[in-house]
């Protein structure tokens, strides 16, 4: 049996695609190996080209997987093969180069290697591609939540990113094979759905007389399905149809994960953002009226090129004013190829850590332990995800209530993937504390020797 072993760099995109594309080889009779510890006949490398770093562990990557086997058959996809195919054919040992078009093909190529054994470069333009490749994943290794990609690309060409070079134009995925791969995933176990892509709240902005929150109301009509989760919006997009939505549904979770950038008007502006502060605060406002309790998470990208101590400033306020659930913090990283890269004034490498540091602690020790106070004493829904990693033996339980709450409680490894009812005990920065109820629509039963 020939064996197969994956690395996949970058985004949760990426994890999604190779979980794709290892069902094409597995239904192909392939057995899948460790990328580390195993030799492989074939290995694919799912690269990511988000920042000048990313390109270079994915170069890292790809000579280690030559090295662990000369006579494997290398193959290398993802954004930066895309952005960059000569750069990664010129390394000596890959055999493929195929960009994020035209996946489904990859079974071939690896056969044309092995008859011809002739270096194949498949990367097309992504700028003519006008249709969502269809990459269907039954089942994940997470036994508790599936994701399901709903578009592909992005319109945006913020200053500072490469995507759209790497993606291309907004495709959005047909409303009936979201809906079809929505069942199928209900009808393999899953109780969560997380709805993803490149620029996932842009769904349908390329299809006729349908969009986002059309999508969720008929994903309500699947059958068995228990939580919807959006895996990431842009402000600009968050509709008064989508937040009608999300007001009268039962199933989308209390969280939502809107990428600000930066708090600063003239910073968003140089960054080429679609929205104000005022317009950004006046959409979250909206959004907690109707999700009362929802978890708003964020990107924010730190010492973008002209950032002033006083635009920083202005910056870190207005995410306290927000209060947000939890920040994604990211140094301004150079990418060659944007117009960020050629901007005067970058800041100095030194500026920017002090800055993460001052946002990571907010975040740390304000952002995330006043939000999750809030609900201390509430019976919260959890689905547990998996033994609490720190101490498997310790007989807790890890998983995340629909308020995205990441909480420890006592359970047995057959709860694992079913909703339970958890109360909050104790807030931390990493996870929370909570005391297990009950299992939804079992019995209540006893805990710490009182009916809770």
């Amino acid at each position: 049996m020939s064996t197969v072993a994956f690395h996949t760099l970058g985004c949760k995109v990426n994890s999604y695609e190779t979980e794709a594309i290892w069902q094409l080889f597995e239904k192909n009779g392939y057995q899948r190996v460790d990328f580390e510890e195993d030799t492989a006949d074939v290995y694919v490398i799912n690269t990511c080209t988000v920042t000048n770093t990313g390109d270079k562990k994915s170069r890292q990557v790809i000579r280690r997987a030559i090295r662990r086997n000369p006579e494997a058959i290398i193959a290398v996809t993802g954004c930066y093969a895309q952005t960059s195919p000569k750069e990664i054919a010129d390394i000596p040992g890959v055999d493929i180069v195929l960009g994020t078009q035209g996946r489904d093909k990859l079974l071939d190529y690896v056969e044309q290697i092995k008859a011809e054994r002739t270096p194949i470069n498949a990367v097309g333009n992504i700028m003519k591609a006008r249709d969502f490749e269809e990459l269907d994943v039954p089942a994940f290794t997470d036994r508790t939540r599936a994701s399901l990609k709903i578009q592909e690309g992005c319109n945006n060409f913020c200053t500072f990113c490469i995507i759209p070079w790497a993606r291309g134009l907004m495709r959005s995925r047909k409303p009936e094979s979201v809906v079809e791969q929505a069942r199928n995933l209900v009808a393999a176990g899953y109780l969560e759905i997380v709805l993803t892509g490149i620029h996932t709240g842009g769904y349908g902005e390329d299809l006729e007389d349908y969009n986002l929150a059309k999508l969720l109301v008929d994903l309500h009509q699947v059958e068995g399905l228990k939580r919807i989760r959006i895996s990431s919006i842009e402000a600009s997009q968050i509709t008064d149809e989508v937040i009608s939505v999300i007001d009268g549904s039962d199933l989308i979770c209390r969280h939502l994960h809107v990428p600000l950038q930066a708090g600063d008007d003239d910073v968003l502006k140089r960054m080429r953002r679609k929205y104000t502060t005022a317009e950004f605060r006046e959409k979250m406002e909206k959004v907690r009226k109707a999700l009362p309790g929802v978890a708003l998470t964020t990107d924010v990208i730190v010492g973008f090129p002209g950032e002033t101590e006083e635009q920083f400033v202005t910056g870190y306020n207005f995410i306290k004013e927000i209060g947000f659930a939890e920040l994604h913090v990211f140094p301004y990283s150079m990418r060659t190829g944007t117009p960020a890269a050629r901007m005067e004034d970058q800041v100095p490498d030194e500026i920017k850590r002090e800055r993460v540091a001052k946002l990571i602690e907010l975040n740390n020790e304000e952002l995330t332990i006043n939000y999750g106070k809030q609900f201390v004493g509430d019976v919260l829904e959890v689905i547990p995800e998996r033994l609490y990693k720190e101490d498997p033996e310790s007989g807790m339980l890890m998983g995340y209530s629909d308020n995205y709450l990441n909480i420890v409680f006592p359970g047995t490894e057959d709860m694992i993937g079913k909703v339970c009812k958890v109360r909050l005990d104790e807030v931390g920065s990493e996870y929370c504390q909570g005391t297990f109820v009950r299992v939804l629509d079992d019995a209540a039963v006893l805990v710490k020797d009182k009916a809770v």
